[in-house]
């Protein structure tokens, strides 16, 4: 079972029954025969047609489609100060606290990225007419629970839009996620009302499981960053996005590792 889960076995391989040991054995060896030969050729086309690791490729994809739409990129420090965390609600005692990297006493890498995004808009809302448009894409760190759907360094995609009508944001909100999932490969979602311990009431994109998580303001925490206008903002978990769409058993295979390439384990 183990050996078949990290050749990435769907579960109606790993659920199969079998009348006796010898017609398990030898479902085994042709399984395991036919999940090696698929991830030595996935691994051949990395090489000989220079594909890009698909998480590369999703990012590259999703940022070429929210240039399209007006949204500007921009790249912020992953290291972030302890005040920053205390002004998005995150202080000693706080759930997510626990599970920052702390760097030095006042510095950590940030555990995600809406603190940098907040501090940029304050500025860019002075300089650029509304609606202001911006996104991220890059890493976060957290010492998350272990699990098929976590890890503790992952790839986050925040997109936010500043100065819109307050009567269609939660419409604004959902079309922006839907294109991200269209863009991503992803046909089969739905959205919920979740509860946040940063932003309290979400909307949380499922496909499966959660993949993405947005909110609304005005918001309690827009103060502490002399934000006043209405906006929308939401952010995916590439790795996730990575995980539905290719189907993968676990979160590990989808991210950056030394045991896997690509999805396909190296020690096939």
């Amino acid at each position: 079972m183990q050996r078949l889960r990290e050749l990435n076995a769907t579960e109606s391989v790993l659920i199969r029954k079998f009348s006796d040991l010898e017609e398990r054995n030898r479902n085994f060896f042709k399984f395991e025969q036919n999940l090696v030969r698929q991830s030595q050729r996935n691994l051949e086309l990395m090489r000989t047609k220079r594909r890009r690791p698909r998480l590369c490729e999703l990012e590259d994809s999703l940022i070429q489609m929210l240039v399209k739409q007006d949204f500007v990129q921009v790249i912020t420090p992953i290291l972030i100060s302890k005040d920053s965390l205390a002004k998005m609600s995150i202080e000693p005692g706080h759930e997510l606290f626990k599970q920052v990297f702390w760097v030095e006493e006042k510095k950590c890498l940030r555990p995600m990225l809406a603190p940098n995004l907040y501090f940029l808009l304050r500025e860019l809302v002075n300089i650029w007419e509304k609606p202001v448009r911006i996104f991220e894409v890059g890493p976060c760190f957290r010492k998350d629970t272990k699990g098929r759907h976590h890890i503790n360094e992952f790839t986050m995609l925040n997109l936010v839009e500043l100065g819109l009508p307050l009567t269609n944001r939660k419409e604004r909100l959902e079309e922006l996620a839907t294109n991200v999932m269209g863009t991503s490969g992803i046909k089969e979602f739905s959205f919920t009302s979740h509860r946040s311990e940063v932003y309290g009431e979400t909307i949380d994109v499922l496909s499966n499981f959660e993949v993405a998580s947005g909110a609304m303001g005005p918001h309690p925490l827009d103060s502490n960053w002399g934000i006043s206008d209405p906006w929308v903002g939401i952010g995916f978990g590439l790795e996730r996005l990575l995980m539905v769409r290719e189907n993968f058993q676990n979160i590990q295979r989808a991210g950056r590792a030394l045991v896997y390439l690509d999805g396909e384990r190296l020690n096939i």
